[in-house]
């Protein structure tokens, strides 16, 4: 299911954008200024941010600047002005499409998917600075590589992808290792450790994110 946030000051506009989104398997957020968006942003992720332009003090132009700074969420600006001036300034600023309203609802969707599409390749994913790009097979915090083994990798990207779903050790083995794997649970405890010592060393609060359930095994929240 993608994650959408809405970023509209009108409700109207916040509520016809949910008409079009929730049939079509998407789950809906919703912010009436860029300062709420970014402070949602900031505290969990989303596949997607539709943007308007015209809001009252913190403007789309400035919001879509600021969200770049701290993330790279696809962005499609949304907006009443058809100039191509605008379009090329919404490009450059960094987002990754600009449609004019009135849109049609096959439009909207059609555009949202191709920019998907684009991005999904990238195969990244973002929590709070935090950024797990499989294409680099990097995990980097504010621009600093944590240097991680295969296996850390792949177990923090597991977490990161289903934030809020507890793994035990044996799922954490057989997803990671495999099924016939012979890996014990205390090797699963000693690459979190790593983990958190890794993401420690380069300033990450790990420990507010990746949580020990007692008798069952990790989480990410």
């Amino acid at each position: 299911m993608v994650k959408a946030l809405i970023v509209d000051d009108e409700k109207r506009m916040q509520q016809l954008l949910k008409l079009y989104l929730v049939p079509n398997g998407f789950q809906c957020q919703t912010a009436g200024n860029g300062e709420d968006a970014i402070h949602l942003l900031e505290g969990e992720s989303f596949d997607l941010v539709l943007l308007d332009i015209m809001m009252p003090e913190l403007d789309g132009w400035e919001t879509a600047k600021m969200i770049r700074e701290f993330s790279e969420v696809p962005i499609i600006m949304l907006s009443a002005r058809d100039q191509s001036t605008d379009m090329v300034k919404g490009l450059k600023i960094g987002a990754d499409d600009y449609i004019t309203k009135p849109f049609d609802e096959a439009v909207l969707l059609a555009r949202i998917e191709a920019v998907l599409r684009r991005t999904h390749h990238m195969q990244k994913t973002e929590f709070k600075g935090l950024i797990w790009d499989e294409e680099k097979h990097e995990l980097n915090y504010k621009n600093k590589v944590i240097s991680l083994t295969p296996k850390e990798f792949e177990m923090i990207g597991l977490l990161l992808k289903h934030q809020k779903t507890v793994f035990s050790r044996e799922k954490l083995i057989e997803t990671i290792w495999g099924f016939n794997s012979e890996i014990e649970g205390r090797t699963v405890d000693s690459h979190l450790r790593n983990i958190r010592e890794k993401c420690r060393n380069v300033n990450f609060p790990i420990d507010d994110h990746l949580k020990t359930v007692w008798g069952i095994g990790y989480k990410w929240e």
